[in-house]
C-alpha cells in the first residue's frame, strides 16, 4: 500500500511544479503532452508547514459495505509535481489535475461542495451545464489524517488534449477540508494506476482511452527534464515512447502485484558497496506523484548518514544501543537468527516472521525507566534497526568498537518526525553515489540527482532526496521511486505486457 505521512521535506524540495502547456498527436499512434516548469511559491511553503503536522497515513476508500471496500493509500498532493489541464463535460469545463501513477481515480471539486474553502477557490464541476452528464450517485470518500475528501460518482466525457473519453466515471468532491487543497495550484487528481486500487472499482481514464481506441498501444511514458535552466519541463506520452528522451535500452521488470506499478527490486548500494538490505528482494513502485525516493527507515538512515544528512537525534535509539548494542553484536556473532534477537533480549515478541512490540513494561536504560506501550514500540523498532545496522558492519569486518560507534551515529541520523533531512550544499562533491538494483542492473544516482536544492545563492537549502517509509510485511518493505529516480531514468508503464521499464533519460 502507498503509505505516507505529510512532510515538510517533500513540499519544500519541489523546485518546480509542472503543468501541461501543449499537446499533440502524431501519426505514429502516440499522443504527447508537453510539460512546463513553475516555481514553488511562498503560499505552498506555508501550506506545507501547516499540513506537515499531520501524522496519520493518508487513506482512500469507497463507502459502503466494509467487506467490499476498496482501499488505496494516497499522499498529500503537495508532494505531487505533475499537473495539467483536462476538461469534463460538454461543453468542456476545465480543471488542472495531478497525473499520478500511484492512484487510479479521477476526482474534481463539485458545484455541490458548499462548506469547504478549497472549493470556493477552485473551479467546480457543474453537471447541469453538461449535455453528456449521466447521474451515478454512488458515494465515495478519500480519508487522510486531518480530514477527508468526500463526494459521489458521476459519469461524463473527459477531454485530455484532443482525446475525448466518453462516459468516464469520476468523483465529484463535495468536501475538501484542510489547507492543502486551499493553496494547491491543481484542482483534482487523475490516477494512472491499475483498476485494482480504484475507489469504487471505477475504470481509470487510462483504461477507457484503450477501450475506446483513442491510442494505438497500451503504453504510456514519463520524461522529466531535471535541467532547471531549461524552460521545457518534460513530457508525458500516451500510446508509446519518445526515442529522443532516453539513451540505450530500457530495463524491464514485470509488475508483481497489480494495483500500483509494483515490481521486485534488488540490493541497495552506497558508494558501490552492497548494504545487503534487499539482497533477498524488496518490492518497489514507480510513482509519478511523489517527489522523493522513499524506503524503509533502517536503510534510509544508513543512506542519510553516508551523505551527511542531519536528522533529529533519537534518544530512544541511542538508549537501546547503549544498553543492548554489545548483546546484539554478541548474538549475531554466535549466529543467532537475526529476526529473533530483539525478542530474545526482551524488547519485542516474535510472531514467526519479525519482532513486534511486547506491549508490556520493559527496562531499557540505566535508570531502569519503565516504558509505556508507545515507547516500547520505539524500543522494538530501534532494536530491529540496530540488528540490521550491526549485521551490515559485520559483513565489512569492522571492529566491534567501530561497529557500535557507527550504530550510535546512525541513531543521530534518524529522520526528524516530519521526515526531512538537510544536507550541506557545499558538500555535494564528497557525497557517495547511491544505487538501486532493478532487473539485475544497477541504477546509479549521483549527489546532484538525489539532493534537491530550494532557492538560490546564500539562502539556498539542500534537502536529501531520501525519506523514510515503513510498510509492514507482506506488502513491505516497499520502496517508492518518485521523481528523484524518475527524473534520472525515463520510465515506461507498459500496460499491455504488465511491466515497467527504465532507461537513462536524455
Amino acid at each position: 500500500m502507498k503509505i505516507y505521512s505529510t512532510t515538510v521535506a517533500i513540499s519544500l524540495i519541489v523546485s518546480f511544479l509542472l503543468f501541461f502547456s501543449a499537446s499533440s498527436e502524431r501519426n505514429d499512434g502516440t499522443f504527447r503532452v508537453g510539460l512546463k516548469k513553475l516555481k514553488l511559491d511562498s503560499k505552498n511553503r506555508l501550506a506545507a508547514r501547516v499540513e506537515s503536522k499531520q501524522e496519520k497515513p493518508l487513506r482512500a476508500y469507497s463507502l459502503g459495505n466494509s467487506e467490499d471496500a476498496d482501499v488505496v493509500v494516497l499522499k498529500n498532493y503537495l508532494d505531487a509535481q505533475y499537473y495539467g489541464e483536462i476538461a469534463i463535460g460538454t461543453p468542456p469545463q476545465k480543471f488542472t489535475v495531478v497525473f499520478d501513477t500511484g492512484s487510479s481515480n479521477l476526482w474534481v471539486p463539485s458545484s455541490k461542495c458548499y462548506f469547504s474553502l478549497a472549493c470556493l477557490l477552485h473551479p467546480k464541476y457543474k453537471s447541469s451545464r453538461s449535455s453528456t452528464y449521466e447521474k451515478n450517485g454512488k458515494s465515495a470518500a478519500i480519508h487522510y489524517g486531518t480530514g477527508a475528501i468526500a463526494g459521489f460518482f458521476s459519469n461524463d466525457a473527459v477531454t485530455v488534449g484532443d482525446l475525448v473519453v466518453k462516459d468516464q466515471e469520476f468523483i465529484e468532491a463535495t468536501k475538501e477540508p484542510g489547507i492543502t487543497f486551499v493553496v494547491a495550484k491543481f484542482d483534482g487528481i487523475l490516477g494512472l494506476g491499475f483498476q485494482e486500487i480504484s475507489v469504487g472499482n471505477a475504470a481509470p481514464v487510462w483504461y477507457n482511452m484503450l477501450k475506446q481506441g483513442l491510442i494505438k498501444e497500451p503504453v504510456f511514458s514519463f520524461w522529466l527534464n531535471r535541467n532547471a535552466d531549461e524552460e521545457e519541463g518534460g513530457e508525458l506520452v500516451f500510446g508509446g515512447v519518445d526515442p529522443n528522451h532516453f539513451k540505450g535500452k530500457h530495463t524491464y521488470v514485470p509488475v508483481t502485484q497489480k494495483g500500483y506499478w509494483q515490481f521486485d527490486m534488488g540490493d541497495v548500494l552506497i558508494g558501490g558497496a552492497p548494504t545487503g538490505f534487499c539482497e533477498s528482494g524488496c518490492s518497489a513502485i514507480a510513482d509519478s506523484g511523489t517527489s522523493l525516493l522513499a524506503g524503509p527507515t533502517t536503510i534510509i538512515t544508513m543512506i542519510n548518514h553516508a551523505i551527511g544528512a542531519a536528522g533529529v537525534v533519537s534518544q530512544q535509539c541511542k538508549t537501546v544501543v547503549d544498553q543492548y548494542g554489545q548483546t546484539i553484536l554478541d548474538l549475531l556473532l554466535s549466529e543467532t537468527q537475526p529476526k529473533k534477537i530483539c525478542s530474545q533480549i526482551g524488547l519485542c515478541t516474535f510472531d514467526g516472521t519479525r519482532g513486534v512490540s511486547m506491549g508490556i513494561e520493559s527496562v531499557v536504560d540505566k535508570e531502569n525507566a519503565k516504558l509505556s506501550n508507545g515507547v516500547g514500540d520505539a524500543a522494538c523498532s530501534a532494536c530491529e534497526m540496530a540488528v540490521v545496522w550491526i549485521q551490515s558492519q559485520l559483513r565489512q569486518n569492522m571492529t566491534q568498537e567501530r561497529i557500535l560507534n557507527y550504530v550510535n551515529e546512525l541513531c543521530e541520523r534518524l529522520p526528524s518526525p516530519m521526515g526531512e533531512s538537510a544536507v550541506d550544499c557545499a558538500q555535494l562533491s564528497t557525497m557517495p553515489t547511491v544505487s538501486l538494483t532493478i532487473g539485475g542492473k544497477v541504477f546509479d544516482l549521483a549527489p546532484e540527482e538525489y539532493v534537491l536544492k530550494v532557492g538560490e545563492g546564500p539562502v539556498a537549502q539542500c534537502i536529501s532526496g531520501f525519506i523514510a517509509l515503513d510498510v509492514a510485511p507482506p506488502r513491505g518493505p516497499l520502496w517508492i521511486l518518485g521523481d528523484v529516480f524518475m527524473g534520472k531514468y525515463h520510465t515506461v508503464f507498459d500496460f499491455g505486457n504488465e511491466q515497467v521499464g527504465f532507461a537513462e533519460a536524455a
